[in-house]
């Protein structure tokens, strides 16, 4: 967030202008982002907003880039268990923040504010999760070879980017499994483990 020289910005209004920017992206879509509605429902004038973020996208990127919509989860004790709790999120329906990103998927194609504001959300705290997990392994002696959690860590991101811009709602436990046993658990499984098809 940056602001001109002046009167100190006031941290209570920043939030409450980006508190307003996450449920316009939640529930209208980046679309309907703009200073007209966004200083119109949190009762601000539009200079407010300009002194803070000079584009919609610096602050839709301030938004998004505070939550954290993959969180490593505790340790479940199996490599094949750390990742389902990992991906168990896929089985709910979108919460509000995850419809904010969603929002942005789009048009981050285009927007170097919006990529990196699903950068922060998403992409590096799920890196994170599978180099954790990845580490939990090792641990119990069986450790997965950095390019196999690479790749796992690019499957994973697929499917979560497919989950946000999917219109057919969550997955099932089943499909969830399916996913689970049939593509993540043979990306990281040593050759031997795996079968041929």
């Amino acid at each position: 967030m940056s602001g001109t020289p002046g009167r100190p910005l006031s941290a209570e209004l920043s939030e409450q202008l980006l508190t307003v920017a996450v449920d316009i992206l939640a529930d209208e879509g980046w679309g309907k982002l703009n200073s007209d509605r966004v200083a119109a429902r949190a009762h601000a004038g539009k200079a407010g907003i300009y002194r803070r973020w000079p584009t919609m996208a610096a602050m839709a990127r301030s938004a998004v880039g505070r939550f954290t919509l993959v969180r490593t989860p505790p340790d479940q004790g199996s490599l094949r268990d750390d990742l389902a709790a990992l991906v168990d999120r896929w089985r709910r329906p979108l919460d509000r923040e995850e419809r904010a990103a969603a929002s942005l998927v789009g048009a981050a194609r285009h927007e170097e504010d919006l990529r990196a504001g699903l950068e922060a959300a998403l992409v590096r705290p799920l890196a994170e999760a599978v180099q954790t997990i990845g580490a939990r392994e090792a641990a119990r002696g069986q450790e997965v070879p950095a390019a196999r959690l690479a790749l796992l860590c690019s499957v994973i991101e697929a499917f979560w980017w497919q989950r946000y811009t999917s219109a057919r709602g969550p997955m099932s436990r089943e499909e969830v499994q399916h996913v689970l046993d049939d593509v993540l658990l043979p990306v990281v499984a040593p050759d031997e483990e795996r079968v041929a098809v």
